[in-house]
C-alpha cells in the first residue's frame, strides 16, 4: 500500500498547507443502473486510466462518484454499487499515491463512510448535512446526527466529512430566511469537517458576491465545488481553500466525456502559477 494509516491527520496537515485542488473521477454506469454497458473489469479499468492522467498531472487528490447512475435513487443503493465503489477507490489507493474522497449519489452517505474506511480513502462529501430541502430526487433530510454516529460506529473517524451546502440542482426555500453565514455556523457546530460551496446547478461557478459576503469566523476550509475553470480560478482564488473540478477537465467541458489531458495540463500550468504569485 502507497497510504499512511493515519489518513485524517495526514489529509488535514495537507489542507492546512495549501490550496486543495480535487479532480473528479465518474465511474461509468454500474450494473443494475438504467445506462449501464460495461462489465466490472472495463469499469476499474476505466476509472484506473482517469486517475493515471490525473496523477501525471500533477494532481494529489481526486474523488470518485457514480454521477453516470442517473436517475438516482435516494438515500440508498443497490450493495453492487457500494461494492464496485469500493474495489475501485482500492485500486486508486493502492496503484496510486493520491488522496481520494468518496461520493455516492445520491446521499448514500453512510454507504460512502463505509466505503471510504474500506479502501483507505480521506474523505466523502454529502449533499445532505444539515437543513432539510428538495432535491431533484425528492426531500432530502439532513443527516447530520445519524452519519457522525454510523462513522464512530464502524472507527472510522479518519473519514472526513465534506459538506454542501445549499445544494445545487435543489431548492432551498423552505429555509429561505437563512443566510450562507447561517449554514456554515450550523454545518461547524454540527461536526462538519470541510464546506462545499457550488452554483445552482452542474458547471456552474458559485455568486461572488456571495462569497464576498461570508463573515462568519469559521475555522473549516471552504471548498468551491462547481464551475471552476482555467478561466475564472483567479477571480475565485482568494475566497476559497480547495477547489473541486469536474466537467472542465472532461472532453468539450461535458461532465460524461473522458477527461482531457491537454485540459488538465492548461489548468495545472495556471493553478500552479497562481500558487507561487501568493507565495512570493
Amino acid at each position: 500500500m502507497k497510504y499512511s494509516g493515519n489518513t485524517k491527520k495526514e489529509f488535514s496537515t495537507i489542507l492546512k498547507k495549501e490550496k486543495l485542488l480535487i479532480g473528479m473521477l465518474h465511474i461509468p454506469a454500474l450494473p443494475g443502473t438504467p445506462n449501464s454497458s460495461l462489465n466490472i473489469n472495463q469499469i476499474i479499468k476505466k476509472v484506473l486510466i482517469e486517475a493515471e492522467i490525473y496523477k501525471k498531472a500533477g494532481l494529489k487528490t481526486v474523488m470518485l462518484e457514480n454521477m453516470h447512475d442517473v436517475p438516482y435513487t435516494r438515500g440508498f443503493v443497490d450493495p453492487v454499487v457500494t461494492a464496485i465503489m469500493s474495489i475501485a477507490a482500492f485500486q486508486i489507493r493502492k496503484n496510486f499515491d493520491l488522496f481520494c474522497g468518496i461520493q455516492i449519489l445520491a446521499a448514500a452517505n453512510t454507504e460512502a463512510v463505509a466505503v471510504a474506511h474500506a479502501s483507505g480513502c480521506h474523505f466523502i462529501r454529502v449533499e445532505n448535512f444539515i437543513y432539510a430541502h428538495v432535491a431533484d430526487e425528492g426531500w432530502m433530510e439532513a443527516c447530520a446526527g445519524e452519519l457522525l454516529r454510523y462513522r464512530r460506529k464502524i472507527s472510522a473517524e479518519n473519514v472526513l466529512i465534506f459538506t454542501d451546502i445549499q445544494k445545487k440542482h435543489s431548492s432551498h426555500s423552505i429555509t429561505a430566511d437563512l443566510d450562507l453565514n447561517d449554514w456554515i455556523e450550523t454545518a461547524e457546530f454540527f461536526g462538519s469537517d470541510g464546506i462545499i460551496i457550488t452554483g445552482k446547478k452542474t458547471s456552474d461557478p458559485p455568486d461572488l458576491e456571495v462569497l464576498h459576503n461570508i463573515n462568519c469566523k469559521t475555522k473549516l476550509p471552504i471548498i468551491l465545488g462547481s464551475g471552476i475553470t482555467a478561466e475564472n480560478i483567479s477571480l475565485y482564488w482568494d475566497y476559497a481553500d480547495g477547489f473541486i473540478v469536474g466537467s472542465y477537465f472532461k472532453e468539450n467541458g461535458k461532465w460524461y466525456n473522458s477527461v482531457s489531458e491537454l485540459k488538465i495540463k492548461d489548468f495545472m500550468k495556471i493553478f500552479r502559477e497562481s500558487s507561487q504569485k501568493r507565495k512570493e
